[in-house]
């Protein structure tokens, strides 16, 4: 498995812990310095079944700063994928990139679900 993260984020470190607990191997990628490409980031929102919307981290302040929220509905998939390829801290992290799934951000019932864990009964 391929776990985006940003080290410094809380959500990452909760996440990176609970992987680490489920005895989960995966390999770890810095969002900020090794950015997906929009070829990646395709693919995976394609796996995952998500709006796009959901790869774009609406919390952050590169979102706020580029006012991303009145100008997303108007771009075409392609800007949006090109946009979020510009700059990790655009993407919605961690992600979670595994054989058959794909999650962006960290619901522990949705990563167990998909891990084939303890599920959300």
């Amino acid at each position: 498995m391929l776990f985006l993260e940003y080290p410094k984020c809380s959500t990452c470190q909760k996440a990176r812990k609970w992987l680490e607990a489920q005895g989960a191997a995966f390999t770890a990628r810095h969002i900020k310095d090794d950015p997906p490409t929009a070829a990646e980031l395709r693919q995976w929102w394609e796996r995952s079944g998500l709006p796009l919307k959901k790869f774009f981290n609406t919390s952050g302040l590169k979102y706020k700063e580029l006012g991303l929220k009145d100008k997303l509905p108007g771009m075409s998939e392609e800007e949006q994928l090109t946009l979020l390829a510009s700059d990790g801290m655009l993407v919605k992290r961690p992600l979670l990139v595994g054989d058959g799934f794909v999650l962006a951000g960290f619901r522990e019932a949705d990563w167990a679900a998909a891990l084939g864990g303890k599920t959300n009964a």
